[in-house]
């Protein structure tokens, strides 16, 4: 398991830690007077889409109009590519093709 994301709020981490799949964790620790939570959990894309990451859900949706792109289309795609290849590098993990 790999730190996921961080929330300030316990309602929203326990929300965002029942929509994934696999182990988690729910860890909290104090800083200074704020309480931070670190969402453990296995880093899939499955994951981090539930979780609203990385622009995922806009990437849906980018591929889900592919045949009629614009420019600005092409280059938000390209964006967010570049943004999860270094996701992909950090998680070990590899993009599926049919996302490029």
């Amino acid at each position: 398991m790999k730190l996921l994301s961080t929330y300030e709020d316990r309602d929203d981490a326990e929300e965002a830690a029942a929509t994934l799949t696999g182990p988690r964790r729910l860890a909290s620790e104090r800083d200074s007077t704020q309480v931070i939570y670190n969402l453990f959990g296995v880093p899939t894309w499955g994951n981090f889409h539930r979780l609203g990451l990385y622009n995922l859900n806009e990437l849906n949706v980018l591929l889900g109009r592919r045949v009629g792109w614009t420019i600005q289309d092409q280059q938000r795609h390209a964006e967010i590519i570049v943004a999860l290849t270094v996701v992909a590098k950090n998680f070990e993990l590899s993009l599926p093709d049919h996302w490029l």
